[in-house]
């Protein structure tokens, strides 16, 4: 690694050039830049229904498991990497050309991930502009998209016997949704596009376009922060904190309500029989690197317009520690609410709602519905939903663009402007597939395969690299004055790609299809997801061949 110093002369690329000399303008620009890409969607949404999947308390236990001996460890890797080399995702690979494979997988894993992450953002669109009425659309019954219950009996039924037996208010509360409307029979039936959500979807890609079109310093810096303009930080203060404000209030208005006590205890007490299911595991691991963003290439990126001497130890625990914290008190909001919702229904807690990717807009606008000024509350948690989404979006969208510019620079860095418009477009295209009749099934399957046994391997390839030999504990030293301690040595080397290894041959060994609304994918849907996902590790030991060629 030592061919990047920091007098090291950049002749890659003019963008290379910029990352290096303009860089962050403060250490708390790139703090918050880490903390608003890191803290997104991931913590409000996928980990209180993935908690909510796997019994709660029993989630917890794999979670802080790989947070301590993968998560920690493996954001430093990418940190160091990023700050040392001052280049992006796969530029920076120029230190090792043969595993240059890894840039391109990681590039990869963000180029599917936004297909679907940009889907969550045009719900939360959708539900924002639902929330400018006189009377928010989802605290009403027999309205036309969910008119007639499972059973025969309206949603404003009064006998809680017939709720409780044929879930009658419970089919209420997921029918008023989006995602759930005209749902199909399977994933084999997509039906047609819902016009509606195809336009909250357009919306949301025309704003990354928008912000992205010239670059990263016009685009994800100019929504957070940038160097050359000392008003615009303060927008970062209000979109870092904004968030914690409103689950707080979430949070506040939850544990007043009747049956509280019963979600909350559900998400802390362990099922000790659910560790037994490696999907429980796999989940976990999974959704560590989803929210930490490892192995996405963003942290590298962010990390190369650092300063060669910044203290990133400091940083790796504020963010990382930081952001699990976010998702296990977002947790506490989620199933407060759905305690009152089962105490409302009178159903046990693990039956009020379908345990999938739309639970958390079930719980949350429920939550809102519930405080005084709801459209008022229901607009500012959704618009912080949007926010959410767009930091994360942005950085994960630039790793593709500038992934792809700075290793063709003859190509691509004259024409940014057109690079973006089609990369904006072709997922545009690709996502329609997502908001048609049935596309909550191919949007659960892009959740689940996006990030899994591929990223799992792309990792596993990162340690083997930086831990043998031992170069990388040197070049850390050079930088920082001192080399990673014990802990990050001893993880790096055995504990991470271990537990890496054991939870792929654990999933693999104990393999079934992945199911939604207890409905199992049929086998070439499931064959599709896991294709995707091997490619994203595919790559590497395929750029290995094409480098020895």
């Amino acid at each position: 690694l030592n061919n990047f110093g920091p007098t090291t002369p950049f002749t890659q690329s003019q963008m290379s050039i910029e990352r290096f000399e303009e860089g962050w303008g403060s250490h708390a620009e790139f703090l918050l830049s880490c903390i608003g890409y890191c803290v997104g969607l991931g913590n409000v949404w996928r980990f209180p229904y993935l908690a909510y999947q796997s019994g709660g308390g029993a989630f917890l236990i794999p979670y802080l498991i790989m947070l301590v001996f993968c998560g920690i460890p493996l954001f430093l890797i990418e940190l160091g990497f990023g700050q040392f080399s001052g280049f992006g995702t796969v530029t920076s690979w120029r230190a090792s050309p043969m595993f240059k494979g890894i840039g391109f997988g990681m590039m990869l894993v963000s180029f599917f991930v936004i297909i679907y992450y940009n889907v969550i953002i045009a719900y939360a669109f959708f539900y924002l502009f639902a929330s400018f009425t006189s009377v928010l659309p989802w605290t009403l019954c027999n309205q036309w998209w969910n008119k007639a219950a499972q059973c025969g009996v309206s949603c404003d039924t009064e006998s809680i016997r017939i709720r409780s037996l044929c879930g009658t208010e419970k089919h209420c509360y997921e029918k008023n949704l989006a995602l759930f409307r005209h749902q199909s029979s399977g994933i084999d039936d997509p039906g047609p596009v819902l016009w509606d959500l195809c336009l909250c979807l357009l919306l949301s890609w025309i704003v990354v376009f928008v912000c992205l079109m010239k670059g990263v310093k016009s685009g994800y810096q100019h929504y957070t922060e940038t160097p050359h303009h000392p008003t615009l930080p303060q927008v970062v203060y209000f979109t870092a904190t904004f968030p914690y404000l409103i689950l707080f209030i979430l949070l506040i208005r939850g544990v007043t309500l009747e049956g509280a006590g019963e979600g909350i205890r559900f998400y802390v007490t362990p099922q000790w029989e659910r560790l037994k299911d490696s999907k429980v595991w796999s989940k976990a691991a999974t959704q560590i690197f989803y929210s930490l963003g490892i192995s996405f290439g963003g942290l590298l990126t962010f990390a190369s317009y650092n300063k060669f001497s910044q203290n990133i130890y400091r940083d790796t625990l504020i963010v990382a520690l930081g952001n699990c914290g976010t998702s296990i008190f977002a947790g506490f909001v989620i199933f407060s609410v759905i305690g009152h919702m089962a105490f409302k229904l009178q159903l046990p807690i693990d039956k009020v709602a379908d345990q999938g990717p739309g639970l958390a807009f079930v719980a949350y606008p429920e939550a809102v519905s519930l405080l005084p000024a709801p459209q008022l509350w229901s607009i500012l948690f959704f618009f912080m939903l949007i926010t959410l989404g767009l930091d994360s979006q942005f950085a994960m969208t630039e790793t593709v663009i500038t992934g792809l510019t700075d290793e063709f620079p003859k190509y691509l860095m004259h024409n940014k402007f057109k690079f973006t418009a089609f990369i904006c477009s072709i997922c545009f295209l690709l996502g329609l597939l997502l908001v048609t009749e049935g596309g909550f099934f191919w949007f659960n399957l892009y959740d689940w395969y996006s990030a899994y046994y591929g990223l799992y391997f792309l990792t596993i390839f990162l340690c083997h690299f930086f831990t043998y030999p031992w170069r990388f504990n040197k070049d850390m030293k050079l930088m920082l004055g001192r080399e990673p301690n014990w802990y990050y040595r001893i993880n790096w080397m055995l504990f991470s790609p271990g537990l890496l290894v054991f939870i792929t041959l654990f999933s693999i060994i104990n393999y079934s299809p992945i199911t939604l609304n207890k409905q199992a994918y049929p086998k070439w849907a499931d064959n599709l997801g896991i294709c995707m996902s091997i490619t994203v590790a595919a790559v590497v030991p395929l750029y290995m061949v094409y480098r020895a060629i």
